[in-house]
């Protein structure tokens, strides 16, 4: 039994999603609910912690949100009327247990405490192994256990002054939830590199990773959390603070790319209109003669739509998704192995046959995938194929919380885009350039200026400090990143 589908295997795979909601009657079902929103983030495991006023109530389990979550028995077991919730995408080549799914909930001396974290802490080993030797027992592997020992051994009296002590002490990227008695917190990361919404439904308070959360319960969007931004959200109100030092805002391009769900709106752009723009600026860089423009389904399709419109050529649906593919699945033997993709993708021979085709895709990460594309729409008739990629070549790994192979495993990292091309057999390809990429964004990319985003995994400029990097070589360091979520 397989845990992981090895069909996804090709992709970044974003951590986790955050949910959480204060002073509605009915918020584990809510929190359940924004959770299926965001499943896209996370799909190896779930949780849910609720406070009833001084009870907290947990419930946490591998797999899909609707596997944990899907009877009336489950939610009545979370009462109150204040919950946060997590969805987890497990570090590649690493055992989902439970210890290690979220929230984590911890006892300390002002009371109890949840936290759901999106992100990754690039100091935590360091962090970790000092307070290990201070006395501090982890019970888990997960960075974010690093921040609730942070918060047990302030000084401070406040427990948002004890987390602002925490957060004060660790490097990394995070949009992170706090629930204590009659308290919500959010708070994200100096550089916002991770993203979190605050919204309203019937005047209680959500916080969660994206707006889609808000959307399947009617709320209401207000605002995103800023970077740097602590919100304290009680029964009386919203209360924010800025204590960290201004820093410059490096908000994670590849959520436009590929991490959002396209409905959502991302740093007040609409995540479906990015990726457009990013297929017509593709289409205008790197256009080749074709009959049509073919997405690799789901992920490809808007980039697809915009570089169709921006080429003047038809667009249409010659790779078929089958949605019903779980990510637990069984293959009996190693002689199937290769039909594996058809699960997934089939190619629709009446569109292909005889055409000269441009297959637009988010990005290539070791190109076992692509390749195996290609393949099937070429046997499907296909005269030509030409692929073109929504994104820059991946050349760096990420360690801000997406879960990325080690470099030497990443296609671009090896070779250049006349190999890649060979590599994955096709006729051309092409990806969006880091400056093209930046204009679809609004943006020009200069040289002499600090980037408006994070881009380490096409450019390998890190913005914030690898601390548990420095000195080790790639696999130890990747080793010792644990993902959170």
């Amino acid at each position: 039994m397989m845990t992981t589908n090895p069909l996804d295997d090709d992709k970044l795979h974003e951590e986790c999603g955050i949910f959480g909601i204060v002073g509605h009657g009915d918020s584990a079902a809510h929190t359940a609910l924004g959770l299926h929103a965001l499943q896209h983030r996370g799909q190896e495991a779930a949780g849910i912690v609720s406070c009833d006023g001084r009870l907290f109530h947990s419930q946490r389990g591998l797999g899909h949100v609707s596997d944990n979550f899907g009877s009336q028995a489950v939610i009545d077991a979370l009462p109150g009327d204040s919950a946060i919730g997590h969805v987890r995408y497990a570090t590649s080549g690493k055992k989902t247990i439970m210890r290690n799914v979220q929230p984590i909930f911890a006892e300390l001396s002002f009371g109890g405490v949840a936290i759901a974290h999106n992100g990754n802490l690039t100091n935590a080993k360091t962090l970790r192994r000092d307070l290990v030797r201070r006395g501090c027992i982890f019970q888990s592997e997960m960075d974010t256990e690093v921040i609730t020992h942070l918060m047990a051994t302030s000084r401070q009296a406040d427990v948002v002054d004890r987390l602002i002590d925490a957060l004060t002490a660790i490097d990394g990227a995070y949009a992170l939830l706090m629930l204590t008695e009659g308290k919500l917190v959010g708070a994200r990361d100096p550089y916002g590199v991770r993203p979190l919404v605050l919204g309203t439904l019937d005047g209680a308070p959500i916080l969660a990773s994206e707006t889609c959360a808000l959307d399947i319960l009617g709320a209401t969007f207000i605002r995103d959390i800023e970077p740097g931004e602590i919100v304290i959200i009680t029964r009386e109100g919203i209360r924010s603070l800025k204590p960290f030092r201004n820093t410059q805002d490096r908000f994670c391009i590849f959520e436009y790319i590929y991490f959002a769900r396209p409905d959502s709106v991302v740093e007040g752009s609409s995540v479906y209109e990015a990726r457009k723009r990013i297929g017509a600026e593709l289409a205008r860089e790197s256009g080749t003669p074709a009959d049509l423009v073919v997405p690799v389904p789901d992920s490809g399709v808007p980039a697809a739509i915009g570089y169709a419109i921006e080429a003047g050529v038809p667009f249409d649906l010659g790779i078929i998704r089958n949605h019903y593919v779980g990510r637990t699945f069984i293959e009996p033997t190693d002689n199937i192995r290769h039909l594996g993709v058809k699960l997934k993708h089939n190619a629709n021979r009446a569109v292909l046959t005889g055409k000269r085709v441009v297959l637009v895709d988010d990005s290539i990460v070791r190109g076992t995938t692509s390749r195996k594309i290609v393949q099937m729409v070429r046997e499907a008739g296909a005269r030509e194929v030409h692929m073109r990629i929504a994104s820059p070549p991946t050349t760096y790994s990420c360690f801000y919380g997406v879960d990325t192979p080690q470099r030497k495993d990443l296609l671009a990292a090896r070779l250049d885009v006349e190999a890649m091309a060979r590599e994955i057999q096709v006729d051309s390809l092409a990806f969006i350039s880091i400056g093209g990429l930046y204009r679809a964004m609004g943006h020009e990319k200069r040289n002499d200026e600090m980037p408006q985003f994070c881009d380490a995994c096409f450019t390998g400029a890190y913005p914030i400090p690898l601390t548990d990097q420095n000195g080790g070589n790639e696999l130890e360091q990747l080793s010792l990143l644990v993902s959170n979520g």
